[in-house]
Formats: C-alpha cells, structure tokens, sequence
C-alpha cells in the first residue's frame, strides 16, 4: 500500500531546512539509489551496529562523502574493546575524509566492552580531536530511557554538552524518535530552561509499514498506545497499513517557538527504507529540498 505525502504547509516545510538521515553500513546500493533524491550537504549518519565491522562502516562513510554528502558516523562506547580500537577507528575514518563530525552514544551493551564506559568517556579522552573531529553529536530522549532514570539522562547531558565546550567541539543533540509532539516540545523547553544551548536534531521515523514503525519502537522503549498511534496516523488494529510523519511535523512545526525551543533542524530514521525516506522528503517539501 503506498505513502500518501501531500506537500507540507510552509511552517513544516521550513522544519525540513538541513534536515539529516541515517543509513547503516549495508545501505550503500539504497544510497547510490536514493543520491539523486537528496540535497547536496545533506549530513547522512553512519550506525554504529555490533553485527558490523568496522571496515563496512568507514566504506559507507567513504560512500557518503563520495556523494557530495556529509558522513556523520557513530561511535558506540561501550562496544570499543580498547582505545587502540577507537583510534584505528578514527584514523580510517580521516583517512576516508569522514572524520570532521561524529556521533557519541553509550551503546547497547549493559556492561561495557573495554574502557568506555558511556559517551561522555570517549568525549573526554581526547582522541576525538586528534583525528580532525570538530563536530560531536549526542543522544537526547524525550520520552526518557527504559533503563536510565531521567535526572541521570539529564545529569549526563549537562555534562557532555559542557565538556564538548570546554574542549572546542561543536555540540548538536540528536534526540530518539517518537511519534508524538507533546513530550518533545516539553522535553526542547526543559533543556533550553536547564541552559542547554546546542542545536538540536529531532528525531522522526520515516515512512514506513506500521508493524516495522511498532517493532522499531518497542526496540527502543518509544511510547505507542493507541491514542498515540492514531494521532500520528497509523491504527494499531491495521498493522498491515503504512504512515508517513506528516502529522508529527505539522503539529510539530505548529507547537515550535524559537523564544522558547531554540535552533531545531530534523533527523530522518530510515529503518533500511533510505529511498523511500528521501523521497517523502522530497515530495513533502516541494521546490525547497529538490536541490
């Protein structure tokens, strides 16, 4: 069953400025396929998947720059097994010209790997800089954490945003998606109020079917209860059907104020669906995202 993407209103549209996506390392046939469809610059991320290795991620990196994109790749602490592996790592990437900006995350592993024991480890060990890195994003969780408490989530995120400062590094906070905008606003204005000044990427699924948006966001704790579902346009009792974000980022758009929000661009979830996301993008957007 197709998409149906009618074209944004023009406070959505605006949202769609230097929007960025995510690939993982097996996706480099879907990025020849979906090039065409997406703007020049265009920061795509690079997962950090522990069936991976390290060589398929700096390939997919060396791809994305190829393309006239920006390679963000992520880098897993708790899935390093020693600083020599996150340094090989790096220099890979420099080599490949797909060092300039990072992702940090903790990762899935509960009990870490090697020595990193969450971003904020790696941030601080200073060898990020030693590669070229001048950009580092980092995780954000409106919806909070199945499995950290929120005034930890919070903690951790004043202390990586003040030690990428203290180090020079640009900061930009890339939150988990959802699919609804009430705790998202909620969670923008908290962390402007808290004083965390760093751009921020919102999270947004792509379109997809609705039992993998479902098995996506079971994965990674996302709320889902049939109020919810509906409101973004999907049924729980149709699991065969699809949805696209269009209503997340109309209400999004409509709820956003720079006074209180701060600077706020999007981060397309891809879930293997590269071309099919690029292409939303592009019909939902109009004129603004063709080039």
């Amino acid at each position: 069953m197709p998409i149906s993407t009618p074209t944004g209103s023009p406070a959505a549209v605006e949202m769609l400025t230097d929007f960025s996506l995510e690939m993982t390392g097996r996706d480099v046939p879907a990025l020849h396929e979906a090039a065409p469809m997406i703007p020049p610059g265009t920061r795509v991320n690079v997962t950090f998947l522990g069936h991976e290795d390290p060589a398929l991620r700096v390939a997919a990196a060396r791809a994305v720059r190829e393309h006239g994109f920006v390679p963000v790749p992520h880098v897993s602490a708790r899935r390093l097994r020693s600083p020599g592996e996150l340094d090989a790592f790096l220099a890979h990437l420099a080599e490949a010209g797909a060092a300039e900006e990072v992702l940090v995350v903790g990762g899935d592993p509960a009990t870490p790997q090697g020595p990193y024991e969450d971003a904020l480890a790696v941030i601080r060990s200073g060898v990020l800089q030693r590669h070229g890195v001048r950009g580092v994003g980092i995780g954000g969780y409106p919806e909070g954490h199945p499995a950290v408490d929120d005034d930890v989530l919070w903690s951790a995120l004043a202390a990586k945003t003040a030690a990428l400062r203290e180090q020079g590094l640009e900061a930009t906070v890339i939150t988990q998606f959802g699919f609804d905008t009430a705790p998202v606003l909620s969670w923008l204005a908290e962390a402007r109020r808290r004083g965390i000044d760093a751009p921020v990427r919102i999270g947004v699924p792509g379109p997809a079917g609705v039992r993998r948006l479902l098995g996506h966001a079971r994965r990674f704790g996302v709320a889902t209860s049939a109020g919810i579902a509906q409101k973004y346009g999907f049924s729980l009792t149709h699991l065969l059907g699809t949805a696209g974000p269009d209503r997340f980022l109309h209400d999004l758009a409509a709820g956003c104020d720079a006074g209180v929000h701060g600077p706020v661009r999007l981060h397309f979830y891809t879930f293997g669906g590269l071309g099919a996301t690029a292409g939303w993008v592009r019909q939902f957007g109009g004129e603004r995202v063709a080039s």
